[in-house]
């Protein structure tokens, strides 16, 4: 298991397959499918991608990857649990895209501003990017109140811009590059 970055509260991991059942389980709800492109999902689909993402190695160009956000395991507690997953798409050697899908019991707390900073914080320092994009539901209200609070700028408001699940969506781009990035916000 490779980590890529812990914080105060949680870890960002690749994913192994114990996983795998959690992470079906959440993607499968209808509000968490709801500005996702999938309606249904499966232990079948996370399956899949495991074995997709096990061909490639992170970071690849041209790859997207889902990671692994788990709590910190403390002596008092058995074992850790999936709260989410973060999804980073190698577009070229400069920019890096991002996504972040939380179980609902889970949003709310700050797990997915914590793990989004935290992969900030990992990507500009560790794979120096120019630049990190970020594009959501102009109806998914949480999503780009989160990319607003960890400091990304808006760039885009594409009006009718996706023929999405039968009608026609709006989305938001959001940016940040290497020289807008401030770790003090983390």
């Amino acid at each position: 298991m490779e980590v890529l970055f812990q914080t105060e509260r949680i870890i960002c991991r690749e994913f192994e397959s114990q996983d795998l059942q959690a992470f079906a389980d959440y993607r499968a709800l209808p509000e968490v499918a709801k500005y996702q492109s999938w309606s249904e999902y499966s232990y079948q689909d996370a399956l899949s991608l495991f074995e997709e993402m096990k061909k490639v190695p992170f970071p690849t160009v041209g790859h997207w990857f889902q990671l692994a956000i788990t709590t910190k395991v403390s002596n008092n507690s058995e074992d850790s649990q999936l709260l989410g997953d973060l999804a980073v798409h190698f577009i070229d050697e400069q920019q890096i895209e991002i996504g972040f899908t939380f179980a609902p019991d889970f949003q709310g707390q700050g797990f997915a501003s914590e793990a989004v900073l935290g992969l900030l914080t990992y990507l500009f320092t560790k794979l120096k990017p120019h630049r990190v994009v970020a594009t959501t539901d102009a109806d998914n209200v949480p999503s780009w109140l989160l990319l607003e609070r960890v400091g990304f700028r808006k760039e885009a408001h594409y009006i009718e811009n996706v023929f999405f699940k039968g009608a026609w969506g709006s989305e938001f781009q959001y940016a940040m590059l290497a020289s807008e990035w401030r770790p003090s916000l983390g």
